[in-house]
């Protein structure tokens, strides 16, 4: 078996998840996936798009006059047409599948993308030294610190005396969007709270299981709240109530 770097890796994602390696290679990127916890995210993202795209991009039936014309028996007058199809069908087909991925992605009210890329920065926050820029000592660390570096104010309370110890602060990036992100503790669990400004309208609380972790979006006041972490779900509802009320 070759070591495949996370460039080539990565380069062979597709091909692996459609199953269009040869088998050698197939081999190659599933012992690399085995070692790797970046490019076995992305894989998870990858089979995550094509899943959604499946399900949610509206599909159109062809007229069954268009269908009978293309699938026609082929003549030696309709060799030309024949080729043409062979050739070109592949890449139409391509670029419809292609923009069928944009408009999923870009439909609004779809959080899925959002909730996912919440995950991944989590998972990405506990892999490396980057989980805080800013470590708390209280609030009032904190809240000063994102000044300047957003253009909104996140809200930010410390809820220790609930369980919740705030741990500190960074910046983080999603939705192509610079995004406050809080650090909670509960017990030896961290708690993410990424927060980023929308033009929605409120939405209630909404909870969902997302490969392996718990996730609890909401909006209110013009702000997009998603909590991710490990702990229980009833206990990541306690916090998200907390945050909720402000106190």
């Amino acid at each position: 078996m070759n070591e495949l770097d996370c460039t080539a890796c990565q380069t062979l994602i597709h091909g692996y998840l459609d199953k269009e390696l040869d088998p050698a290679m197939m081999a190659d990127v599933a012992g690399h996936l085995t070692k790797c916890a970046e490019c076995a995210r992305l894989l998870d993202e990858a089979r995550l798009l094509t899943v959604s795209v499946k399900r949610h991009a509206p599909y159109y039936a062809a007229p069954a006059s268009l269908t009978a014309n293309v699938f026609a028996p082929v003549t030696p007058r309709t060799s030309t047409v024949e080729r043409w199809r062979k050739w070109f069908a592949p890449a139409f087909s391509a670029a419809a599948l292609a923009l069928a991925m944009v408009l999923f992605v870009t439909t609004p009210g779809s959080e899925q993308p959002l909730m996912d890329e919440a995950v991944s920065s989590h998972v990405r926050s506990l892999m490396g030294e980057h989980l805080n820029d800013v470590v708390s000592s209280d609030r009032h660390t904190v809240k000063p610190w994102f000044t300047g570096k957003l253009d909104f104010s996140p809200p930010v309370f410390d809820y220790a005396a609930q369980g919740f110890p705030l741990l500190g602060g960074r910046l983080d990036y999603l939705q192509h969007q610079t995004t406050a992100a809080l650090t909670y503790g509960r017990a030896k669990h961290i708690i993410n709270v990424f927060i980023l400004p929308t033009t929605e309208a409120d939405k209630p609380p909404q909870t969902r299981a997302i490969r392996g972790f718990n996730v609890v979006s909401w909006e209110e006041n013009h702000m997009r709240f998603v909590m991710v972490s490990d702990v229980e779900k009833g206990e990541l509802e306690a916090l998200g109530q907390l945050l909720r009320k402000g106190a």
